[in-house]
């Protein structure tokens, strides 16, 4: 293959690692970059790739909160005291809560069933439009109206929000109910140019998170979706991948692993002191941009 197309490669794992975490769709970006950079590969496997290459994105997710979410310790860091308030005198459930006691951080498996029940919506409603979707609204005219709303609805929302204060400032106040509402948001993203994670930070937001508590549970939620959504892909591919397939592949998830751990570093850090309308001007912006040369220009 030739040294362009792996530039070209690069620049759709760069794009997706930088766009994957801003609340600026990565998908939406995608195929606006596959507009005017092209691969010389099949439509089918750039379907494919459009979506697996996120797994190099959510790996960065991983590395960076690996604290936070990994559940097991070993004995010798049990805690003294048992989890449970009520302790079982004998059976299975007395060998269950001695697992748990000895080597689980029950908190954290707690936050890995919160994220599980906040993936019920989006998995039922993606596998049952994947295709309707594909076929009707996976197009830059979609892409750039989905933008320029969801822009707007970002500027409307943080002005609404300037003088409230967040009820939830952490991952444990974050009940079962506030994880399936803000699954609820991200079937949203299921429209291209959404963004995942708009989609989800706006839901977090509006039921009372802290921007930082709706960024990470946002991040967090992304584990599963995006390995279920990957594996559905490569599922419809067929696994069946040339040399250079299999490397296109590996490079670009590569290259939004490196990127992503800079963009989700820079996204907390700059959370802490700022809001999301900048993110929002810069939707309208570019929607409006897309709509002027897809419209006038091409």
């Amino acid at each position: 293959m030739a040294f362009i197309e792996w530039l070209k490669v690069i620049l759709l794992g760069v794009v997706e690692g930088i766009t994957e975490w801003l609340p600026i769709s990565s998908t939406g970006h995608l195929i606006l970059v596959n507009e005017f950079v092209h691969l010389e590969q099949s439509d089918a496997f750039m379907e494919m790739f459009d979506v697996v290459i996120q797994l190099g994105a959510i790996l960065a997710v991983v590395v960076i909160f690996w604290d936070k979410l990994w559940p097991f310790h070993t004995r010798k860091n049990a805690p003294k005291e048992s989890w449970f308030v009520h302790e079982a005198e004998s059976g299975f459930m007395k060998g269950f809560q001695s697992f748990c006691n000895n080597y689980c951080h029950m908190d954290k498996i707690v936050l890995w069933l919160k994220i599980a029940v906040a993936c019920v919506p989006a998995a039922v409603f993606g596998l049952a439009l994947d295709d309707w979707m594909d076929e009707h609204f996976y197009n830059a005219t979609v892409v750039a109206i989905a933008l320029i709303v969801y822009g707007v609805i970002f500027i409307v929302i943080e002005n609404y929000n300037e003088n409230r204060r967040p009820k939830i400032t952490s991952l444990e106040a974050l009940g079962f109910k506030d994880a399936i509402l803000i699954g609820l948001f991200q079937v949203l993203s299921l429209i291209p140019g959404t963004s995942r994670s708009g989609s989800t930070i706006i839901g977090g937001i509006l039921i009372g998170a802290s921007r930082e508590i709706a960024a990470e549970f946002t991040f967090f939620l992304a584990i599963p979706v995006m390995f279920g959504a990957s594996l559905v892909k490569l599922l419809k591919f067929g696994l069946s991948f040339t040399g250079t397939e299999l490397a296109v592949l590996l490079v670009g998830m590569l290259v939004a692993f490196a990127v992503s751990i800079f963009a989700i570093k820079f996204l907390m850090g700059y959370i802490k002191k700022h809001d999301f309308k900048v993110f929002g001007w810069y939707r309208i912006a570019l929607g409006v941009l897309v709509l002027l040369y897809f419209f006038l220009i091409r």
